[in-house]
């Protein structure tokens, strides 16, 4: 695995990290929720469950990438390359559901997605 398609799968790992904190940490800040297009503090109460969950969800596929970056540097290569590449795929397809649910989070499917993209195209080539 590259050197560079490590450097993109880690950083996206660390953007999905900040989600995590995001989604579950600061989630009941006015200033996060609205980031998400939530207008009211009672919208935030409902979802913020919901939001909890998914953070985790974004924090365990970051775990996921840093654990395979780690073992492609020890005799484990070809599995660590597999947790790297399940994990950024995980990512990827995450920010494809997130663009064809609202075109409106298309930026925001850049973020999450082009990482992970890169990291998949150069391990593929």
């Amino acid at each position: 695995m590259s050197p560079l398609a490590q450097v993109f799968a880690v950083i996206a790992a660390l953007i999905h990290v900040l989600f995590f904190v995001m989604e579950s940490v600061l989630f009941s800040r006015p200033k996060v929720w609205k980031r998400f297009g939530l207008k009211s503090q009672s919208d935030a109460d409902v979802a913020k469950p919901i939001m909890l969950n998914q953070g985790f969800y974004n924090l365990f596929l970051a775990l996921g990438v840093f654990v395979g970056v780690a073992l492609v540097h020890t005799a484990s290569v070809a599995s660590g390359v597999a947790a790297v590449m399940f994990g950024c795929a995980c990512m990827l397809l995450a920010a494809l559901v997130l663009v064809t649910s609202n075109r409106r989070f298309f930026t925001a499917s850049l973020v999450q997605g082009l990482l992970p993209l890169l990291a998949i195209a150069l391990v593929a080539v």
